[in-house]
């Protein structure tokens, strides 16, 4: 509906005649000059979001293996055409080195900047060895060539992309914590039957990948049923396990359909092929943070010669070509390495010096070996040395955030509401109202930084993506229990409590309890208030929530130990809602009796999303 009222002109990425007629008129357009390539990028990002979003949003019951396959080979298609004309771009560039000479060196350099990419290149058109390094300006990227090189006819690009589409695509598409895919595979109280039907069908959906920019459409298709197969798996393990849960489900008024096995799901994740080789980065661990470094030598082309009043240039069939180094010719004698220096980006942060890793395009994968002598300069620039030229990121820890410190949730007005978050490194600020919500702060070292996220309304699907990419990660991952210390707690549970704490939270403020830790996995302890007004000081009780019983406790988060007594003159209730009704005022109840829907629901996405409960 957007899509429609818009009225923009632009494809409907998910009908195949419009997206295919786009793409075709975008291959045909013989305009490569690099300002409208820039500009024409951002439409094409634009239809990736969307499908992207259209993948994660939609439940797999309401879409079909056909439309997986089909929208998964578009977004590939859409990224191998877009850098494809950021190579068609270059090769004009190079064509027409002498309108960027520079004055002081003679050499050609130029730097192109946007919100999506910065391009800086540079031709070596004096071949000078005292001009072997150089530092772009307004990028403060740079390198230093080994002499050989300086002497060379060769061109040195830096094309960083704000985006990944580098990694395989199931890490660029990882969904969103939902009932469908409720990450339960911490708990270890269910039985182990099925286990060794289901570890075949995991297997199968392991690693989809994301083709180069050589290789042919066959292994787009490829990638996106690999995609498919493990977008599926979670929908596949749910059918099978959904008698074992329907009677549970029935009673906490949860789909069976939504809530997976936990040993079946723990017993496949630790059947899954290890990476032994230390070199290879694990994408469940470690993330590329800040976008992506295209690091390329190229071989100039012919240039433009002045001929009276012609101008002429030989015309080659093999376009852009990359500059071999170390040759391949080369014998057992080592080559000098190339020394990088990156400006790191405002708008990402690195709470530790982040790994860098380059991109092996036959394995499809991250790898950290052939990169030496780093020097990290905290927030600003990390410079390093690699025997040959690669595609580079910046990888920061997933778990870096994990597990929290410290939670709060309180209401803030009618149907709004305010999630904090305290990890080791940051506090997050985010602001609910309605159907949206926003990055209200983040705080590292009690200073405002990411001021670029906050103000601006989004989705919960959207900020989940915005915030990962900024290096802020609180959203646990299918397989974060395997990194960070859990508070186990059983799913069913889990869920219920967040169902009710979102139902609530329109009056009524929440919080981490030490209490939590003590309570066993069947159990989740959380500090409750009735918060009307900002100015209203914080009377904090104790509730002790099973999914099916509700109680409020005696003790309080000073006492000196845990037990489970209930408050005198109180009694236990089968919902939250009714627990709190026996103590609330009757303005809170009426607020929350006319909360809105959709603001329980974004509550709700949330709470999941981070699993407080879990992970603090």
């Amino acid at each position: 509906w957007e899509h429609y009222i818009a009225c923009d002109g632009s494809p409907d990425p998910t009908i195949p005649q419009e997206i295919n007629t786009f793409m075709n008129l975008c291959r045909e357009d013989q305009n490569k000059d690099i300002q409208l390539v820039v500009e024409k990028g951002q439409q094409v990002l634009n239809l990736i979001e969307k499908l992207q979003f259209f993948l994660l949003d939609t439940p797999p019951s309401e879409i079909t293996e056909k439309e997986i396959v089909q929208y998964q080979e578009t977004i590939l298609e859409l990224q191998n055409l877009l850098h494809q004309k950021y190579n068609e771009a270059t090769e004009h560039l190079l064509k027409v080195t002498s309108m960027y000479e520079d004055s002081d060196t003679g050499n050609m350099q130029a730097v192109i900047k946007d919100k999506n990419v910065t391009f800086c290149i540079w031709a070596n058109l004096k071949k000078k060895v005292r001009f072997k390094n150089h530092v772009f300006c307004d990028t403060h990227h740079g390198f230093d060539l080994p002499k050989s090189l300086a002497v060379s006819n060769v061109a040195v690009r830096i094309l960083h992309t704000h985006y990944d589409h580098v990694s395989p695509l199931w890490l660029q598409c990882q969904s969103v914590p939902k009932l469908e895919v409720l990450e339960s595979k911490e708990s270890t109280h269910h039985s182990k039957d099925n286990v060794e039907e289901l570890e075949e069908e995991k297997k199968a959906a392991e690693e989809p990948n994301v083709p180069t920019e050589e290789e042919a459409h066959s292994d787009e298709r490829k990638s996106a049923i690999s995609f498919k197969e493990k977008y599926n798996s979670v929908a596949d393990i749910n059918e099978k396990t959904e008698e074992e849960t329907e009677k549970k489900s029935e009673i906490l008024d949860i789909p069976s359909q939504g809530i997976l096995s936990p040993q079946i799901q723990e017993e496949n994740n630790e059947k899954e092929d290890e990476i032994t080789d230390e070199n290879i980065v694990d994408l469940q661990q470690f993330v590329p943070v800040g976008g992506v470094y295209h690091i390329d030598a190229l071989q100039l082309p012919p240039q433009v010669k002045q001929v009276k009043n012609w101008n002429m240039v030989e015309l080659l069939d093999s376009g852009l070509e990359a500059y071999r180094y170390p040759p391949e010719e080369s014998d057992d004698t080592p080559y000098p390495p190339i020394q990088i220096t990156l400006q790191l980006s405002d708008n990402v942060i690195y709470c530790e010096e982040p790994v860098i890793a380059r991109w092996d395009p036959a394995g499809q994968q991250w790898r950290t070996d052939g990169i030496s002598n780093i020097t990290y300069e905290t927030q600003k620039s990390i410079t390093f040395e690699m025997g040959a030229f690669h595609t580079i990121a910046l990888l920061q820890n997933v778990h870096l955030n994990m597990p929290y410190q410290a939670w709060e949730l309180r209401p803030i007005g009618i149907n709004e509401a305010l999630l904090t978050v305290t990890t080791v490194f940051a506090e997050v600020q985010i602001q609910i109202k309605g159907n949206q919500c926003m990055v209200a702060a983040v705080t590292v070292e009690e200073k405002d930084v990411l001021s670029h996220l906050t103000g601006r309304w989004m989705c919960p699907i959207t900020l989940r993506k915005v915030l990962k990419e900024a290096g802020v990660n609180i959203f646990p991952g299918e397989y974060s229990y395997k990194y960070v210390s859990v508070n186990k707690k059983a799913p069913l549970t889990e869920v219920r409590a967040y169902q009710q704490m979102a139902l609530v939270a329109s009056a009524f403020a929440f919080g981490w309890s030490k209490w939590n830790l003590e309570a066993g996995q069947d159990q989740v302890v959380f500090k409750v208030c009735e918060h009307l007004k900002d100015d209203f000081v914080k009377d904090w009780s104790l509730y002790m929530f099973n999914g099916q019983r509700a109680l409020k406790l005696k003790i309080t988060e000073t006492s000196e130990a845990f037990s489970k007594e209930l408050e005198e003159d109180s009694e236990f209730h089968s919902t939250l809602y009714h627990m709190l009704k026996d103590f609330a005022s009757k303005e809170a109840i009426d607020r929350v009796s006319t909360a809105n829907f959709l603001f329980i629901d974004v509550v709700f996405q949330l709470l999941l999303a981070t699993r407080v409960l879990t992970y603090s």
